[in-house]
């Protein structure tokens, strides 16, 4: 599909391209990022950041598996950048990382709110889901403040760098927005959590 660009009160969402190389490049720079964000080399070439706009991001656009997004202040400064992957059917995963120099100031937040929105709305998903390595509280903090459930911890769920590390799990559904979903949502019922429930779920089907 064709990039698309969403605004929110204030700040500008849109792809980017081999002339926002210099500015993710200088991002990437900060070691937490590095630290944080699985898929990012350490250290972080020029290359890595060319081969980026100009490649992966345009090519996730182009055949629908990846949707990914600079947020940018209407003055054009980078303040992070937030992607939506294809997981599996009606299901995407949501990412993102800050500038340092502009964290503390909720345009994650606000971004992540209007890109789930979108994806709902445009892209008929019916679930958003967050996982971020287990400790990484500001992007845990983001997820929150965003809707997002968190669901629980998943044990070696991420390989970080080589390195096989436990993660938490969020989601956010059309539902938490005021928004339908487009396959019916039928609630497991409480009692499915009981080791006692019933003798269909110890003996299977």
């Amino acid at each position: 599909m064709d990039p698309a660009t969403l605004t929110t009160e204030r700040l500008v969402l849109r792809t980017v391209g081999p002339h926002d190389a210099d500015a993710v490049y200088e991002a990437a720079q900060d070691p937490d990022i590095q630290r944080w964000i699985s898929q990012f080399p350490s250290p972080y070439l020029r290359e890595h950041a060319q081969g980026f706009t100009e490649q992966l991001v345009p090519d996730g656009w182009a055949d629908g598996s990846m949707f990914t997004f600079g947020v940018f202040l209407p003055s054009g400064e980078l303040v992070g950048m937030l992607g939506l992957t294809m997981r599996s059917l009606g299901v995407a995963e949501v990412g993102f990382w800050a500038t340092k120099e502009h964290r503390g100031n909720g345009y994650i937040t606000e971004a992540t709110a209007a890109a789930s929105r979108w994806a709902f709305t445009d892209l008929s998903i019916d679930r958003v889901e967050w996982r971020a390595e287990v400790g990484n509280t500001g992007s845990r903090a983001v997820a929150e403040r965003a809707g997002f459930t968190i669901e629980g911890t998943l044990r070696s769920a991420i390989n970080n760098k080589g390195v096989r590390r436990d993660c938490w799990l969020g989601s956010l559904l059309p539902s938490d927005l005021g928004l339908p979903s487009t396959a019916p949502y039928l609630p497991a019922s409480p009692s499915w959590g009981s080791p006692r429930s019933s003798e269909a779920e110890s003996g299977g089907v």
